[in-house]
């Protein structure tokens, strides 16, 4: 393992990694931000810690230079990435910027990184729809400099709706999620199979983002449904579980895909146990047989307890293996081209256009609009053997793209996703 790694805590701001006796013209910058304040502050955690693997994975360097990481701070909100990646790009001229990891934040990096056509930005993990591509409707288009090898919130979804209605036979649900675009675009995956099927959406509840006070959603569930939908992550999830188990809450569950990984599921108390049987779907599942996630996992949970990793989870969740894949699309670019990052990052650029990546969690190649086509994963909680929970993969889905299997003509009525977009219907010609 490579010493020396010093990564930021959510008190501070930037941290150097891998720093040296090298000199400046021997190391290549990257700037990357988390969520490492706030309600996702235990997403960001792992994201760092998917990061760290990949950097070790390349003992530090990449294209003979020294790997450099300058890391900043954010809180999930638009105006907070923003900061950072200013902070990083303008000041810290860091070469590539990977960032952000929540779905608000994606989309201000995209319009962000249309100001600063001079620097490669790389999508860490946000999952918003319009971050790649766009808002046909307002002529918003998607970033020429901007990356992402991680599916969005839709794409996560592939299969779920499918497999809830005809499998579970859940005819009819209510959904309970965090009132933001990348929560708007997982409800959007799930209500456009769900509701093609038969399926009906009875009420959407919207809660802002750090709720802790759930009462007066969880009393105004409709008792009328087969299932309740949960669109909810870190601090909220458990803060959700908790009180809906207090109320006698039984209801069956659907989850969205950072509702059932380990950042929820690693939670402690008794609540979390609610979520077994829980089907949901994601762009990883924690027992997936694939040779490639078994030694990813073992990487993980091997690694020295320290820095991030100090209170990693069981297993990797899903923000981890995001930063991993996009951490390692830009350092295979750079390998490619021998770290060539002259004329705007042309030729760095245009090997990116072409990546492939036989990922831990499925082949990645990317889209026109520079977006992810990659496998999905419908999974339930279960009890492991030791006790722990997990999510088991029942369904996988290859070659996910963007638009879902619809036209663009079609898709674009999605655009953007939003409470109440798109209605839940049983044909979307």
């Amino acid at each position: 393992m490579r010493k020396g790694l010093l990564f930021a805590t959510a008190a501070s701001v930037a941290a150097l990694v891998g720093t040296g006796s090298v000199n400046a013209a021997e190391k290549l910058k990257i700037g990357v931000t988390a969520t490492l304040e706030g309600t996702y502050t235990v997403l960001g955690e792992d994201g760092m810690r998917g990061y760290e693997l990949a950097v070790e994975a390349r003992g530090g360097k990449v294209a003979g230079k020294e790997i450099e990481t300058i890391v900043g701070s954010t809180d999930a909100s638009p105006d907070s990435a923003v900061r950072a990646a200013k902070k990083l790009v303008e000041q810290d001229k860091v070469d590539i910027l990977i960032s952000p990891l929540s779905g608000s934040e994606g989309i201000a990096i995209r319009d962000y990184s249309k100001t600063q056509p001079q620097i490669t930005v790389m999508n860490a993990a946000s999952g918003a729809l319009e971050t790649t591509y766009g808002d046909p409707s307002a002529g918003v288009t998607p970033s020429p400099t901007l990356y992402r090898t991680n599916m969005d919130g839709a794409q996560w979804q592939a299969g779920l709706g499918d497999y809830a209605y005809n499998v579970k036979h859940y005819k009819k649900i209510a959904t309970v999620g965090e009132d933001y675009s990348f929560v708007y675009t997982q409800v959007m995956g799930l209500t456009v199979e769900f509701c093609k099927a038969g399926g009906e959406i009875t009420k959407r509840f919207w809660v802002p983002l750090g709720t802790k006070d759930f009462a007066s959603v969880i009393s105004s569930l409709p008792d009328d449904v087969d299932a309740i939908y949960l669109g909810l992550g870190g601090a909220d999830a458990v803060n959700f579980l908790n009180q809906y188990q207090q109320a006698g809450g039984h209801a069956h569950l659907l989850g969205g895909s950072i509702m059932v990984d380990q950042t929820v599921l690693s939670s402690k108390g008794k609540a979390k146990e609610a979520m077994i049987g829980t089907i949901a779907a994601s762009g990883m599942a924690d027992n997936d047989p694939n040779p490639k996630w078994q030694a990813y996992v073992k990487a993980y949970q091997s690694h020295a307890k320290t820095g991030y990793f100090k209170n990693a989870f069981a297993s990797p969740s899903l923000l981890a293996i995001n930063y991993t894949n996009s951490a390692e699309a830009v350092f295979k670019a750079l390998e490619q081209v021998n770290g060539d990052l002259s004329d705007n990052n042309k030729k760095f650029r245009e090997a990116l256009n072409k990546i492939e990546l036989d990922a831990p969690n499925g082949k990645i190649t990317l889209d026109e609009n520079r977006q992810a086509i990659g496998t999905n994963f419908v999974t339930e909680v279960v009890k492991a053997d030791n006790g722990d929970l997990i999510s088991k993969v029942v369904k996988t889905i290859p070659n996910v793209q963007e638009r879902l299997g619809f036209s663009k003509a079609a898709f674009d009525k999605f655009v953007p996703p939003g409470r109440d977009n798109p209605p839940c219907k049983k044909s979307y010609d």
